[in-house]
Order: structure tokens, then C-alpha cells, then sequence
């Protein structure tokens, strides 16, 4: 997505949980190999108590703060989530737009999986830009990946699960305190591959009491094989970085362009499927800020956001990079001011 009109990423908060999940005691209770949580690369992940639309709240609180932004004038408030939020035929969004104070802000639910936030990044810029010229825009994502109903250490092949909440906050006219510009955002989907997180099961009539995506994927490599994945997310990691830096007005070896700020998935998986994939198509050092985080949930976008911005010098640019089940692949391209 081409942004014609500057917008600035006002604030940009992680809200980290003091509670950590020990990824040797998971091997020592035999629910992950030693040699899977070599792979991972974590020795902890942040593991919470609060619920999750209540770590969005914290950092949503904390965006706003740094910000000097009063809520009451937020446009609108776009909240992604991965998992469970609490409460079943509820809106997640709501809540978070009363706790926080955004009274008149339109509350959105984004229910995109692990692309949520940077699903929910663009469409609040999409929104600011029509119809909401000058007003901030705010986006939280919160998940809580607790059991018994999801083991954040096995229930996926090549990720572990931290919680966190985050915020972004957005705004159409730039102020002179603003440290970050949003310069383009591109999202590449292959929808053909939604089946690897639905397998063979038939449809059911509620949800499951617990979650195995190490199940659906081998029904899906059963059937297909890895190779045609491992082509197609190769294929959309170049498209969207080519997208993203073309929508940007700049090229792949553009000498300010800093970082490639990487998802937060395990370390095998970062090495295997992401980093070839970059070093073959972007200048950029890739960076991999999710060593002491796991992957959280919709939240990875944000967190490289809030995180990158520090290690910026005016003028360098970075991609922040998303992917997620269905499948869907985002980059953002931020420039620091």
C-alpha cells in the first residue's frame, strides 16, 4: 500500500508480562525434545496471568503516555488477536477502547491470526487517510497462550509462543516530537494454504478444548509435501519485500536502509526458510529480536516497531516483517526522523 500523506507512528509499546515459561522445564516434563528447543533457540518465553485483551490495555496506556495523547481523541482502535481473549461471543475491541479512554473511537476487531497487528496497521492507516485526516489512530494486540488448551512449546512445529500486549499509535500529520514515519506497508497472501492450520478434520460445532498445529500441518504434508510450501513462502517473502520497497520510492540495496527486522519464529525456522530469502534480496542486516519473546501471537510487527526504532539514526530505514496462517506475509518499511 502506497502512503501518499505522511503518517507517523506516534508511539509504539511492548507490555511484557513478569511471568516466564522455562523451555527446559518443558523438556523435562516430556512435552518438547531437547533437540526441538535447540532448534527454538529460547531458553524462556514471557508467560502471563493477566488476560490478554488486558495486556493490549497496558500497552496501549504506556503508547498513549509517551505520546502525550489524550484517547478521548483517538479515531480508531484496531485490536488483533491469535487466541482465546477470555470470553466467548464478545468483543475484545470494545474493551480495550473503554479501558483506555478512546470514548469515541471506532472499536475494530482484527481477527487475522499471527498477521493481526500488521493487518490492523494498515487498515487503521487505510481509515486515517480517508476519512479521520489529523486524528490518531491506535492499534493493540494481546494473547495469552496458557494450557490446558494450548502448549506454547508443542503446539507448533518451529515456534514457541510468548505473551505480550503491544500498541502502536498513528497519526496522518506528523508532530515534531514524532521519532518514526510509516513509509509503505505490502501484504502478499497464499490462500491456498490455509488448510495446513485446518488439516483433514470435518468442521465443528464449537471450539476445540486444545490446540494442535502439529497436527493439521502433517495432515497437510501427508498429502502435499513440503516443497510446495517451502517455494511458496519463499516466493512471498520476496514479493512483499519487493512490494513494500517499491511502494516506498525505494530500491532493495537503498544505502539507509538499515534492518530486516524478522518475525519472531525459531531459530532453525529463521535460518532455513527466512534468512537465504534476504540475504539473496535486501541490503538490510537482518534482525532477530525475539530470542527472550518466542513469537507473540498477532503481535510481531508491533514489537519489531517499538523495538527498531531505538537502534535508528535519522534518516535509516528499516523493514518490519509479519507472516502468518492462511497464509499471509506483510513488511512495513519505517524510516526514522
Amino acid at each position: 500500500m502506497r502512503i501518499r500523506e505522511p503518517v507517523a507512528i506516534a508511539a509504539a509499546e511492548v507490555w511484557l508480562p513478569t511471568g516466564i515459561s522455562v523451555a527446559a522445564e518443558a523438556v523435562e516434563a516430556g512435552r518438547l525434545r531437547a533437540r526441538q528447543a535447540a532448534d527454538l533457540g529460547h531458553e524462556s518465553v514471557p508467560a502471563a496471568e493477566e488476560a490478554p485483551p488486558d495486556l493490549a490495555v497496558a500497552a496501549a496506556l504506556a503508547a498513549a503516555k509517551e505520546a502525550n495523547a489524550d484517547p478521548a481523541t483517538f479515531a480508531v482502535v484496531a485490536h488483533a488477536w491469535m487466541y482465546y481473549q477470555g470470553h466467548d461471543l464478545w468483543s475484545p475491541a470494545h474493551y480495550v477502547a473503554r479501558k483506555t479512554g478512546a470514548v469515541d473511537a471506532l472499536p475494530v476487531g482484527v481477527q487475522q491470526v499471527c498477521n493481526g497487528g500488521a493487518a490492523a496497521i494498515e487498515l487503521t492507516v487505510a481509515r486515517l487517510l480517508a476519512d479521520s485526516p489529523g486524528r490518531l489512530g491506535l492499534v493493540t494486540t494481546g494473547d495469552r497462550f496458557a494450557g490446558p488448551g494450548f502448549d506454547r512449546w508443542a503446539a507448533d512445529y518451529g515456534v514457541a509462543y510468548g505473551d505480550a500486549g503491544t500498541a502502536v499509535l498513528l497519526r496522518t500529520q506528523p508532530d515534531p516530537a514524532d521519532r518514526l514515519l510509516l513509509r509503505s506497508i505490502a501484504t502478499v497472501a497464499a490462500p491456498e494454504l490455509e488448510e495446513m492450520h485446518r488439516g483433514t478434520d470435518p468442521f465443528a460445532p464449537a471450539a476445540r478444548a486444545h490446540v494442535d498445529m502439529r497436527a493439521t500441518k502433517r495432515a497437510y504434508l501427508r498429502e502435499h509435501g513440503s516443497e510446495n510450501f517451502a517455494r511458496t513462502n519463499e516466493n512471498r517473502i520476496r514479493a512483499v519485500t519487493e512490494a513494500a520497497l517499491r511502494d516506498a520510492g525505494f530500491g532493495p540495496y537503498e544505502k539507509n536502509l538499515r534492518y530486516a527486522v524478522l518475525p519472531r519464529f525459531g531459530a532453525k525456522t529463521l535460518a532455513e526458510s527466512w534468512l537465504p530469502v534476504l540475504h539473496a534480496s535486501v541490503g538490510a542486516e537482518p534482525l532477530d529480536l525475539g530470542r527472550t519473546t518466542g513469537h507473540l501471537g498477532a503481535g510481531d510487527a508491533a514489537a519489531g516497531l517499538a523495538e527498531v526504532r531505538e537502534l535508528l539514526a535519522p534518516g535509516e530505514l528499516a523493514l518490519v516483517f509479519s507472516a502468518g496462517a492462511g497464509f499471509t506475509w506483510s513488511c512495513l518499511v519505517v524510516q526514522a526522523v
